[in-house]
């Protein structure tokens, strides 16, 4: 059986299928970085990433997004330019839409943000999820499909609705622990390769045999 990685600076990495890119070649914002291997499935046009899922991105926040994460058709993240004053008898930021009210551009400033938006390793988001401002998503995390995040997102928890809540933990704490120090995803691209079905299949202890530097057992 070939060993051969595959290539995370390929666009369309499925022949025949450009619904599918992988992020890590399409971005161009210097406030978006994203890791090796994730990508976008979208039947209409997966290469508007960053103009479509990613809205009111005026900065400075980034987005960040770790490796092999799965992201569905329609997730969106929401970033803090979408922010507007609630402190007045009025949301509307009329300085926004010129003319003299351009002059009362400092309603607009120093409104309240909650930092980059940031999802960890192998995350995958179901059918048009939102992520809200200022989130962060945990490593191994799952979004369900409609869900609309608001809060952090423990490792390996599964939430869904509106706003999204924990449904449960994929693991116990002890076992978190453990994939989270076996790090799979940081492995060199050839020792994934040699060990998918077990990333993908095996137990925690068959992970950790296959480990770089342990006593890696053939993936079953």
């Amino acid at each position: 059986m070939s060993h051969v990685p595959a290539d995370p600076a390929v666009l369309h990495p499925m022949p025949g299928q450009p619904r599918v890119v992988q992020l890590m070649p399409l971005v161009t914002s210097a406030l978006i970085e994203v890791g090796e291997y994730s990508y976008y499935d979208d039947p209409e046009d997966a290469t508007a990433f960053e103009t479509r899922n990613v809205l009111y991105h005026y900065g400075p926040e980034k987005l960040v997004i770790g490796r092999f994460c799965a992201l569905g058709t329609g997730v969106r993240f929401i970033m803090n330019g979408a922010n507007h004053r609630m402190d007045g008898p009025s949301t509307f930021p009329f300085p926004t839409l010129g003319g003299s009210w351009a002059d009362h551009f400092d309603l607009l400033t120093g409104l309240p943000v909650r930092g980059d938006t940031v999802v960890g390793h192998d995350v995958w988001f179901g059918y048009r999820a939102t992520v809200m401002p200022g989130v962060r998503i945990g490593n191994g995390a799952i979004i369900a499909a409609d869900a609309v995040v608001t809060a952090d997102v423990p490792d390996y928890g599964i939430v869904g609705g509106n706003p999204a809540k924990l449904i449960r933990t994929r693991y116990d704490d002890a076992d978190i622990a453990r994939l989270l120090a076996v790090a799979w995803w940081d492995w060199p691209a050839e020792h994934i390769t040699e060990h998918v079905r077990t990333i993908m299949s095996g137990s925690i202890d068959e992970l950790e045999a296959a480990a770089p530097g342990g006593s890696a057992r053939p993936g079953r």
